[in-house]
């Protein structure tokens, strides 16, 4: 059964890699990783145009393709579905367009190890923030405007929700129905509203970021479906919080069985 909701498992860190025309970046990505720390490391293949597939397979990476293209969310179920499967107990989320630093898998694993969180969000906006490393002005304004909104809606104190660096304790991802979210961008943030809903800890640690041409970014008008997309899903979360509109999407399995 996926869904065990408990973990027996011997501890195995497994990095998975949502791709999409990533051919260029991945083997340098791969070459960065903290590969004695590593257990396995998973790539999802969104029905990419380019060499991805054939890169991956080289690099020697267990590789699963999509028929078609599902989406940034839809891959990440997918790569969440096939870490658990591989018996992962923590599961770190590293794009491979290298914008984030793989190097620095151990410090996102750490506070999860140590049991201080259940989940750690890589921040570009702790330490040099993402607009002195290369961020667009506008799309840094749009950061820090969204990011004190789900602050108020999720009652947390976090720099940054809007972060492709993360780490996820075996736990947490057993407990989500996480296939319920969207397909698109908006899934990274229906999944916060999940864990938060389930009680799991987030903790942030600094992390830089790199802007070049290679790496994915969303253009402007992206990005304004994207915040506006936000915007509709807190306002979402507060009425099933209230108990206006509830939503199955935000009650975690473990809530369902305790109700059963």
């Amino acid at each position: 059964m996926l869904f065990s909701l408990t973990s027996t498992l011997p501890r195995k860190i497994v990095i998975v890699m949502p791709a999409y025309n990533a051919a260029k970046t991945l083997k340098i990505t791969y070459d960065d990783l903290p590969h004695g720390e590593i257990g396995e490391v998973i790539l999802v293949d969104d029905a990419s145009r380019d060499e991805t597939v054939r890169v991956a397979k080289e690099l020697g990476l267990t590789v699963y393709v999509h028929s078609r293209n599902y989406g940034y969310g839809g891959n990440q179920k997918t790569c969440y579905t096939e870490a658990l499967r591989a018996g992962a107990t923590i599961i770190v989320m590293v794009h491979p367009d290298y914008q984030y630093d793989p190097r620095l898998v151990p410090e996102m694993i750490k506070p999860i190890e140590t049991e201080e969180a259940d989940v750690v969000f890589g921040s570009r906006m702790m330490g040099v923030s993402a607009y002195k490393q290369g961020m667009p002005w506008w799309k840094y304004l749009a950061n820090r405007f969204l990011t004190g909104a789900e602050n108020r809606a999720f009652g947390l104190h976090l720099s940054e929700y809007h972060t492709g660096y993360r780490a996820y304790r075996r736990e947490v991802l057993e407990s989500l129905d996480f296939r319920a979210n969207s397909d698109n961008f908006i899934f990274d943030q229906d999944i916060v509203a999940q864990i938060v809903e389930g009680g799991w800890h987030i903790a942030e640690i600094p992390v830089p970021v790199r802007y070049f041409p290679e790496a994915s970014s969303a253009g402007f008008l992206a990005s304004l479906l994207y915040g506006l997309s936000i915007l509709v899903l807190l306002v979402r979360y507060q009425l099933h919080r209230l108990g206006w509109l509830r939503s199955q999407q935000f009650v975690s399995f473990r809530e369902r069985y305790r109700k059963v």
